[in-house]
C-alpha cells in the first residue's frame, strides 16, 4: 500500500508531461496555420468619409471616429477624401489628430483633395488616389474666396504644408508650390517649373510621379486589396443625425441666422407680447444653436446656464427698473454664453454683432406695426373719457373772455358773479372785490375764470 502511495505522484507527473508533449505540437500547428493567413484574422479597418466642407463639425466627427478606432485597436484608418477645402484652423486640428493617433492613416483621394483637404491628405502615412482625382490648390482665401496676400499668413501655411509633406517623405517644395503664388518651384520629377502667379494642383498621375501618391485605385476596395487588408473586417463610419445637425448648425451662416431668429423672436415676444409664435421660434433657434455646439463638443452646461441667466435678467429689467444694471448684466451674461459655446471666439462675436443689428431692425419694424400691443401700454394710461362712453366733458368758458358781470358775492378772492342770466364761479388775481361791483373777465384757463373790478 505504501508503495502505491509513493508511486502515484510520479505517475501523475508523467501523465502531465505526456499531455504537454501532445499539446505543444498542436498549439504550434495552430499558430502556424494562423500566421499563414493573417489578413483574415487581424484587427478591423475603419473607413471614415471626409466628403464635405472642412469645418468644426467635421473635426468633431473625426475626433469621435478616431477615438472609436483607437479603442478597437484598429489596423488602419482610411480617410475617403472628396472636398474643396474649408477652414484652415479646423484642418490644422484634424492634421494634429491624424499625426497623434496610434492608428496609421491612409488617405484615399476619391475625387478632390483641394486646399485644406490637401493638408489633411499630406498628414496621412500613405496617399492613394483615384485616377481621376486631384490634389493641391491650397492657397489661403477669405470667406468670399479672395486670395489672402498677407506674407505672415502665407508663410505660416506654407510651413504647415511642407512640414506635413516632409514628415511622410514627400518633397516639401511641392507643398509650398500649392500654397504660395509667388514661389517659383522647379519640380524635377515632373520636368516642369511652377511659375510665379500660379498655384500648383497635381493630377493623380502627376502626384504618383512626384511621390505625392503611393498608388492609384478606382475604389476603397482596391485600396484595401493593395494594402493587403481586403480580408479584414471593414467598419464604415458615418456622421450620426446629431452630428449632421451639429455640422449644419456650426457653419457661420447658419449660426448667424439662428442667432438673428433667436434674438428677434425672444425680443418681440417680450416687447410685443401675445403672439406666441416669435417666442417659440426664438427659443427653438437658441436651442438648435446650443444643441449643435454641444454635440460638436464646443458647448458645455456653463454656457447654457449663462445664456438662460442673461435672458432672465433682461426680462426682469423690463418690469423692475434698475437704472440699467440688470440689463447690462443680462447682456453680458447672454453674450458670454453664446461666445463660450462657439468654436471660434472671433467668429462668434462677429455673428452675434450681425445678429443684434439685423434683429434690432426686425424688432423695430414689428414694434411700429403692432405698437398698440407693446408692453409699454401696461405702464401708460390710455383710457379716454369720451361722449360715446357716456362721459360729459365740462363746458368750455372761453366765450366769457372780455365780458362784464356783477358780483353776487364778495370775491375773497373767489366768489360768484352774474353775466347776463348765467351765474359763474370766478376768482380775482388776489384783490378783494365787494358785493354788487362790476367786474370784467380777463383770463379763462379751462374752468378757471379770472376777473378784475372795473373802476
Amino acid at each position: 500500500m505504501k508503495y502505491w502511495l509513493t508511486r502515484v505522484p510520479l505517475m501523475l507527473m508523467l501523465a502531465v508531461m505526456m499531455a504537454a508533449a501532445l499539446v505543444v505540437p498542436l498549439t504550434a500547428a495552430a499558430a502556424s496555420e494562423s500566421t499563414s493567413s493573417p489578413a483574415a484574422n487581424g484587427p478591423a479597418v475603419y473607413v471614415i468619409p471626409v466628403e464635405q466642407t472642412i469645418e468644426s463639425g467635421l473635426q468633431a466627427f473625426l475626433e469621435r471616429s478616431y477615438k472609436e478606432a483607437e479603442e478597437a485597436q484598429a489596423e488602419r484608418v482610411i480617410l475617403v477624401i472628396n472636398t474643396l477645402g474649408g477652414r484652415v484652423d479646423s484642418a490644422d486640428e484634424i492634421g494634429n489628430l491624424i499625426r497623434s493617433s496610434s492608428v496609421p492613416t491612409v488617405a484615399y483621394v476619391q475625387n478632390n483633395a483641394i486646399s485644406a483637404g490637401a493638408y489633411i491628405a499630406l498628414n496621412a502615412k500613405q496617399i492613394v488616389m483615384n485616377p481621376a482625382g486631384s490634389i493641391g490648390s491650397a492657397a489661403v482665401v477669405d470667406a468670399a474666396g479672395t486670395l489672402i496676400d498677407n506674407p505672415k499668413t502665407i508663410s505660416y501655411w506654407s510651413q504647415k504644408m511642407s512640414t506635413a509633406a516632409e514628415m511622410n517623405g514627400r518633397d516639401g517644395s511641392i507643398a509650398i508650390a500649392m500654397v504660395n503664388p509667388d514661389a517659383v518651384v522647379e519640380i524635377e520629377s515632373l520636368n516642369v517649373t511652377k511659375e510665379k502667379g500660379e498655384i500648383l494642383t497635381l493630377s493623380a498621375q502627376d502626384a504618383l510621379k512626384a511621390g505625392y501618391a503611393e498608388h492609384l485605385a478606382d475604389s476603397v476596395d482596391e485600396t484595401l486589396m493593395w494594402l493587403g487588408l481586403d480580408q479584414r473586417t471593414v467598419i464604415e463610419l458615418k456622421p450620426s443625425p446629431a452630428e449632421q445637425i451639429a455640422r449644419w448648425v456650426t457653419s457661420p451662416v447658419i449660426m448667424t441666422l439662428l442667432l438673428i431668429i433667436g434674438i428677434a423672436g425672444v425680443a418681440i415676444e417680450l416687447i410685443v407680447p401675445g403672439f406666441g409664435l416669435p417666442g417659440i421660434l426664438g427659443i427653438v433657434s437658441f436651442g438648435l444653436y446650443f444643441f449643435g455646439h454641444y454635440i460638436a463638443g464646443f458647448a458645455g452646461m456653463e454656457s447654457v446656464v449663462l445664456f438662460v441667466v442673461g435672458i432672465a435678467l433682461l426680462v426682469i429689467e423690463l418690469f423692475v427698473p434698475s437704472f440699467g444694471i440688470l440689463g447690462i448684466l443680462g447682456i453680458t451674461s447672454l453674450v458670454s454664453g453664446v461666445v463660450m459655446a462657439a468654436y471660434d471666439t472671433s467668429d462668434a462675436l462677429t455673428s452675434l454683432l450681425i445678429a443684434f443689428v439685423i434683429a434690432a431692425v426686425i424688432v423695430i419694424i414689428f414694434t411700429v406695426i403692432f405698437k398698440k400691443r407693446g408692453v409699454w401700454n401696461k405702464f401708460i394710461l390710455s383710457d379716454r373719457l369720451t361722449n360715446e362712453e357716456g362721459y360729459v366733458p365740462a363746458a368750455s368758458k372761453e366765450m366769457l373772455l372780455g365780458k362784464l358781470g356783477i358780483t353776487l358775492t364778495p370775491l375773497r378772492p373767489s366768489g360768484t358773479i352774474e353775466i347776463g342770466d348765467e351765474r359763474v364761479d370766478v376768482v380775482t388775481s388776489g384783490e378783494f372785490v365787494g358785493n354788487g361791483k362790476q367786474v370784467k373777465v380777463i383770463k379763462v384757463e379751462g374752468t378757471r375764470v379770472v376777473v378784475r373790478e372795473v373802476e
